[in-house]
């Protein structure tokens, strides 16, 4: 049989999809290099000439789940059409419908085993996507919408405090309480960026 080569991209992305399947599956914690090397059909070597450790693969899985995100909140940053305050919530609703969609995974992200997997995507989070909420920040202060001295570090708070409090779910809370610190969320974000009372009420629970 005619051994199939593939190039070293499709190959590298294919290492990568077992790893995340595994980490989804039973966590990074119980996740070894050879049980990704089975899943994904490749040889030693060949997991080795992409990665040096489990911890490369990690940090590698990471960054490309957030610079898809953050590729496609650059492009809405981007739309000269759109205002700010829009751009902004359809930013963050397309948070919440990522998490309903991948609800199996994200769940996962909270157990014990995933724990240095979900804290590494939570620093590159901060890191990748705050610079692009405060571009549209500082186009909220220019129409007027927003009034925020430092938006990139404004930002910065705000998301590691959303995601520690409302996405870790270390806290065990019931949904009266997530919903109840969801809508102190809203209240937080608004005065925050110096918005109009209600502006992000969609965060609270309320359409």
């Amino acid at each position: 049989m005619r051994r199939i080569v593939k190039d070293p991209v499709t190959r590298r992305a294919e290492i990568l999809e077992a790893a995340g399947e595994l980490f989804r599956q039973q966590g990074y914690v119980h996740t070894t290099v050879n049980a990704i090397i089975l899943k994904a059909g490749v040889a030693k070597g060949t997991f080795y000439y992409y990665f040096k450790s489990k911890e490369e693969i990690l940090e590698a899985f990471v960054q490309g789940m957030v610079d898809r995100l953050a590729a496609a909140y650059q492009t809405l940053a981007d739309d000269p059409k759109q205002a700010a305050l829009e751009k902004l919530r359809q930013m963050l609703r397309g948070q919440s419908r990522i998490a309903q969609h991948e609800q199996e995974w994200m769940d996962s992200l909270h157990r014990p085993e995933n724990r240095e997997l979900h804290e590494r995507l939570n620093v590159a989070i901060v890191q990748k996507i705050a610079p692009v909420f405060a571009q549209v920040i500082e186009q909220g202060n220019k129409e007027s919408v927003f009034d925020v001295a430092a938006p990139l570090e404004t930002i910065q708070f705000l998301l590691a405090g959303s995601q520690f409090l409302l996405e870790s779910n270390i806290f065990g809370w019931d949904r009266e309480e997530q919903l109840a610190r969801s809508r102190a969320m809203q209240t937080i974000i608004e005065r925050a960026l110096g918005a109009e009372p209600g502006a992000f009420a969609f965060l609270g629970g309320a359409t």
